[in-house]
């Protein structure tokens, strides 16, 4: 098998785990390189083997979808036309004139260098939550909606018996039912978006029945668990002394303002709050792909503009898993195809991107749908912590840009140290371009994740495109 062309995809997501088996599927050698512990990416998370759950299927829609690509690569695997590399944790992707070479951090410790070489690249590095504070934000017992998913799927445990679900998104109605179905009293799920936007979208939404059936069955959940739904509502404050009591929620005008006197507070010891996502992008911005905005830029075959890579999924835009899936199969195919794999089959290739612009169409229209409340950076008092390493408050970021002139994030960062800590303003990048008056632009940054300096001396590896700043 090591005669074929070798493809290394980074993520087992959705995309990953789609674009792997396609490519390996026709004529491909691939290595799969993911930082857990087993595929499935967030989304087809699953809990550990120890914890023996009876059902894990209880915690996902598309089980059967997740126990195909499971199949898959398992089949892959053992017949050595594709590798499965867990717990490599990807920093750096380095280009040579024939190749392109992964480097990877090994193990939990993320100290133990390795390189995988490889004739392309294919990124599915997914992506993670927009994080927007407000006062009390920092309290235990509060955390993303992704994060409330995750404990659940991944460790079959919750942070406290009574919640609020709250922000704005998809993603807050699966995770109010997966509480609701564990036994979490859900106390309220409050959505900043209105229901009269879905009226303005209806041809989008309705080319995806099955989607649009996934969404009324969590309502349907919701309403047999009696969860309160507070639509055009909003998360003003978190309220806790050693940790979160209550929230207070208050309704948004047609501006998305909160209107005075509306306020209402509701007791619970758990807050799982999200306003969207964000792409992964570091790997494609150090290898100097084109970004669309936040989104890595892809022609029609998942092709990025450097020669030799490819990215499929929410790092070429938030569109969910089905989006991740059609893009992770047509970037795997195309990748296969110009590695001498054989040409795709005409109909099966027309089918796939007419699939993909339909769920490119549909995840457009949620977009526009579910964005955060216009005004929620008046909601983040001058005491209200913004950056959490380094404990930057909200106040100091209004000073730097009133006082000092700051006009972006990168000379916010500067001035307050917004951003300069171990997450690299991933968690508030967003609050301090909104404060700031900004556009949220990527952070150009030498490697993907933070390397000890004795991996950069036993690497010797530098970036292709000038010197490390």
């Amino acid at each position: 098998m090591t005669d074929r062309p070798h493809l290394a995809v980074i993520g087992a997501g959705p995309a990953g785990l789609a674009a792997t088996v396609a490519a390996a599927a026709h004529g491909v050698r691939v290595t799969l390189l993911d930082s857990a512990e087993q595929a499935g990416g967030q989304f087809y998370r699953q809990p550990a083997a120890e914890l023996r759950a009876a059902r894990p299927q209880a915690l996902h829609h598309a089980w059967r979808t997740w126990e195909r690509l499971r199949d898959a690569l398992d089949t892959h695997v053992r017949a050595g036309t594709a590798r499965h590399l867990t717990d490599h944790h990807v920093w750096f992707v380095e280009r040579h004139p024939d190749r392109l070479t992964v480097h990877a951090l090994l193990g939990p410790e993320q100290e133990d260098p390795v390189a995988v070489h490889a004739d392309a690249v294919l990124l599915a590095t997914g992506g993670y939550e927009k994080v927007l504070p407000f006062p009390g934000w920092t309290l235990p017992g509060v955390l993303t909606a992704g994060g409330a998913q995750a404990m659940l799927k991944g460790t079959l445990a919750v942070s406290g018996r009574t919640a609020v679900v709250a922000g704005t998104g998809p993603l807050l109605l699966p995770v109010a039912a997966g509480l609701a179905a564990a036994g979490v009293e859900v106390a309220a799920l409050v959505e900043s978006a209105a229901p009269k936007a879905f009226v303005r979208r209806t041809r989008a939404l309705a080319a995806q029945p099955g989607k649009v059936a996934e969404g009324a069955g969590y309502a349907a959940q919701l309403l047999r668990h009696r969860v309160r739904t507070l639509a055009r509502h909003t998360v003003v404050e978190a309220h806790g002394t050693e940790r979160l009591e209550a929230v207070t929620v208050a309704a948004l005008d047609g501006e998305g303002r909160v209107r005075p006197g509306t306020e209402r507070r509701i007791p619970c010891d758990t807050l799982a709050v999200g306003h969207g996502m964000l792409p992964h992008t570091d790997l494609a911005d150090t290898l100097g792909c084109r970004l669309d905005g936040l989104n890595v830029h892809v022609d029609d075959e998942q092709r990025t503009d450097v020669p030799g890579v490819w990215a499929a999924g929410e790092t070429t835009g938030i569109g969910g898993s089905a989006l991740a899936l059609a893009e992770g199969h047509i970037a795997g195919r195309s990748a296969a195809a110009r590695l001498g794999g054989g040409a795709p089959d005409p109909r099966e290739w027309a089918a796939a991107l007419k699939s993909r612009t339909r769920l490119r169409e549909f995840a457009a229209a949620l977009d526009s749908v579910y964005a955060p409340p216009a005004h929620w950076t008046e909601q983040i008092t001058d005491d209200t912590v913004v950056c959490r390493c380094e404990e930057v408050t909200g106040g100091a970021i209004r000073e730097a840009v009133a006082e000092l002139g700051a006009g972006d994030v990168r000379t916010v960062k500067l001035l307050t140290r917004a951003g300069m800590g171990w997450c690299q303003g991933r968690m508030c990048a967003p609050a301090v371009a909104g404060l700031a008056g900004c556009e949220l632009t990527p952070s150009r940054r030498p490697f993907a994740r933070p390397v000890p300096l004795g991996v950069l001396a036993r690497e010797d590896t530098h970036p292709t495109d000038g010197e490390l700043s």
